[in-house]
This record gives C-alpha cells, sequence and structure tokens, in this order.
C-alpha cells in the first residue's frame, strides 16, 4: 500500500466539525433572547400544499421593529396555517392576523423563561459537542484501519494528536459560543 492510502482526511473531518458548529449558530439563532429576529422562525415549518415548508418560502418576514416580526403570507389561503405553525411551534409567541400580515409582537422575557433558554442552549451545545465527538470517533476508526493496513505507531500517534487537537479546539469553540449565548439571554 502506498504512504496515501494510509493518510487520514484531516480536511474531512475539520469540514464535519464545522458543520456541527454552524448547525449549533443556527439553532441559537433560532432562541429569542427579547430581541425580535427573523431567523428565530427558521425552526418553524408550515404544512403547506401537503408537505412542511419553512416560513419564509410561503411569505416575506420583516422585523419592522425592535419588538416586532411581521410575515405577510402571499397566499391567503396559508394564513391559517403559518398562525397555526407559530402557535404550536414553542416559541411562545401569540401570533396577532390583519388580513394576509401576521405580527408576532415579542415579549419582554421573565427570569424563569430566560433560565429555561439558557437550559435550552446547553442542550444545544451538547448535541453539538456529541457530533464533534462523533467525528472524532470516525477519524479514530479510520486510523485503525490504516494501522491494520500497515501504518506505523509512529505516525499513527501523530495523525491521533492531530485528530485531537482539532476536537479540542471545536469543543472550545462550542463552549465559547454557548457562554457568549447564555450572557445574551440573561441580559436585560
Amino acid at each position: 500500500m502506498s504512504d496515501e492510502d494510509l493518510e487520514i482526511d484531516l480536511d474531512d473531518l475539520e469540514r464535519r466539525m464545522d458543520g456541527a458548529m454552524g448547525a449549533l449558530k443556527t439553532e441559537f439563532a433560532s432562541l429569542r433572547t427579547g430581541r425580535a429576529s427573523a431567523s428565530m422562525l427558521e425552526p418553524v415549518m408550515v404544512s403547506a400544499y401537503g408537505s412542511p415548508t419553512p416560513i419564509n418560502q410561503v411569505g416575506t418576514v420583516n422585523v419592522p421593529e425592535p419588538r416586532m416580526v411581521t410575515i405577510n403570507v402571499w397566499d391567503k389561503s396559508m394564513v391559517g396555517a403559518v398562525e397555526k405553525a407559530i402557535r404550536e411551534s414553542g416559541l411562545g409567541i401569540n401570533p396577532q392576523t390583519n388580513g394576509t400580515i401576521i405580527m408576532l409582537p415579542i415579549p419582554e422575557l421573565n427570569e424563569e423563561r430566560r433560565r429555561e433558554l439558557t437550559k435550552v442552549a446547553a442542550q444545544y451545545a451538547e448535541s453539538a459537542r456529541v457530533a464533534v465527538r462523533n467525528v472524532r470517533r470516525d477519524g479514530m476508526d479510520q486510523l485503525k484501519k490504516a494501522k491494520s493496513a500497515g501504518m506505523s505507531e509512529d505516525d499513527q500517534k501523530i495523525w491521533a494528536d492531530e485528530i485531537q487537537e482539532l476536537t479540542d479546539r471545536h469543543i472550545a469553540s462550542i463552549d465559547k459560543a454557548l457562554e457568549t449565548k447564555q450572557e445574551e439571554i440573561m441580559q436585560v
């Protein structure tokens, strides 16, 4: 076997770990911090024409003021479905309908709700850590295969250290993102 066959694809591992970070950032964006944000509606799916559809594909989402999100639904027959999806999303927002425009007033967060949201953020971060560790495990499995294919123990140690360093860097990044999000949530 050639040396290229014994190489571990660190770029692929890093890309997959970066994907876990990207997913975490998307989940964090959906958490309310008391300020209106169009991204908080990204995880909400509307049952449109028989299939789950993101809200931004059935209407225009705007943030006209700091505590208000509006959705201008394009198809009048979809207004009820969008309103229902928002009510059932667990965002804690009560939609108000005016024709094809749905207004979402963002209420002030109380202390208890802020604490709940920090716990949700911690769960999202833990899911991201698990995803990064799973990628690390895949890398270590590749190492075992390479060892059985004839990789030297010195090379195996070097690769294992690089994979671990990549993992540690991503875990630290997740921890920092969590800390920042929790501070943002608890800010009154």
